[in-house]
This record gives structure tokens, sequence and C-alpha cells, in this order.
């Protein structure tokens, strides 16, 4: 039996319809949890947004509907931003992933950081880790947005690791 703590996070489950934009070991990874609410437009039960904030060792988030999910980190205030840390997983089902990765100003209007996409292959390709070296110097949000795969409107989209380092 495996146990583990839930990270507990300020959430809000938004329709992805009326999303609007807004303005060593641990590396600097900040505590998410005690500095942002998060935005998902939605989550499956037993995969909650809060476990890809827990360094990773939980089941991960899973969106509860297909296609294109947005996921908001939005901070308590502005934060100076050095990396960004993404791992997706995908054990089962061949698909070709795209992502995108954006930053919010305090002023408002977010800008792209990178758009990739994957392959997964259950023979092969089953994980997917992105780390970005960043120099944003106030971030009041980030947003990731996932299209889970670029051919089939009926995938779902998942993510098991974001973390977000700061900078002095």
């Amino acid at each position: 039996m495996i146990c583990r703590t839930i990270v507990h996070m300020r959430k809000r489950i938004v329709d992805s319809g009326a999303v609007q934009t807004i303005g060593g070991q641990n590396a600097g990874w900040l505590n998410l949890s005690e500095m942002a609410t998060v935005e998902v437009t939605s989550e499956q039960e037993g995969f909650p947004i809060e476990a890809v904030f827990d360094g990773g060792g939980g089941s991960g988030w899973r969106a509860s509907q297909a296609g294109e999910q947005l996921i908001r980190i939005i901070f308590d205030g502005p934060v100076a931003v050095s990396r960004i840390r993404l791992r997706f997983e995908e054990p089962n089902l061949g698909r070709t992933q795209e992502f995108t990765l954006s930053w919010c100003p305090p002023s408002g209007g977010c800008h792209e950081i990178v758009r990739q996409q994957w392959n997964f292959s259950p023979a092969g390709s089953t994980t997917e880790i992105e780390d970005y070296a960043v120099e944003l110097d106030a971030a009041a949000a980030l947003e990731l947005k996932i299209q889970p795969d670029i051919a089939r409107k009926d995938a779902i989209a998942t993510l098991a690791l974001w973390q977000v380092a700061g900078r002095a």
C-alpha cells in the first residue's frame, strides 16, 4: 500500500469557452500551493490537478472531457521565474500531442514561451519531459494549453508533473 500526502491547493474548474487571458534536488522549485491559484478546464475524479504539483510521485492530472484543455497558474503577486519543467506520460495510446506554454505579465496579455508536439508510442516513447530555462522578471500567471491529439478529437489530456523555479 502506497501512502502519499495530498497537496491542498486553491483551484477553480472553469468553462473552457469562458477562459479569458489574464495578466539542488528542489532546484528552487516554488511551493505553488502557498503562492498561487490554479484554474483548470476539467479534471477526472481521482486525478486532481494538485497531483502535478506534488513532485511527480502521484497519479498526475487527467481531464474529464476530450479535447483541448487549459491549466493556468495565477500567482498571488508577480513572480520571477527561471525554470519550468513539465512531464507528460502516456503508456497506453499512440497519439501526437501539442502543447503551448505561455506566461502572462501583470500588465495583461500572454506571451508564448514554446509550442511543442510529441509523438507518444506505447512501444517506445511513453514519457515526454520538457525543461525550460526562462528569464521572466514578473509573471502574473503561467498557462499550459494541451491538445491531447492533433488528429483525433476524442483523446484525453494528461499531465504528470509541473514544476516552476523562482529566482531572486
